[in-house]
């Protein structure tokens, strides 16, 4: 199966419900990430403010970032190559990159926190 590679923005946490204003596009990608994940798709993520190195020790971040700045996140990889930039993408998208059926496209799973942080 094919690898997906999201290089999120620094953020408190991946799933968007932190601090006082929720994010309603991190919240709706995290459901999204959790549905992929769950029929088998390859999906990791790193966050610019915890994984600093991720982002300097992949070429194509890095030369991304001198372009763009942290402004042009997130950055999604497909395999190792750019697929798209600046926004994240829908569940309908994710499914076509990994070759799965969005039959059930609408189930979204329930809000959850990130474990662990002391953001929420």
């Amino acid at each position: 199966m094919k690898k997906i590679q999201v290089f999120d923005p620094a953020l408190c946490c991946s799933t968007g419900v932190c601090g006082v204003d929720a994010d309603q596009s991190l919240i709706n990608f995290s459901a999204d990430v959790d549905w992929a994940r769950q029929k088998g798709a390859l999906i990791e993520r790193f966050n610019l403010a915890q994984q600093p190195m991720a982002f300097a020790e992949n070429q194509i971040v890095k030369s991304f970032l001198k372009l763009s700045t942290e402004d042009g996140l997130p950055l999604i990889l497909l395999d190792g190559a750019i697929v798209l930039a600046g926004r994240y993408p829908s569940r309908a998208e994710l499914a076509r990159w990994v070759d799965i059926a969005p039959s059930d496209e609408g189930t979204k799973p329930a809000k959850s926190c990130c474990s662990g942080s002391s953001c929420c």
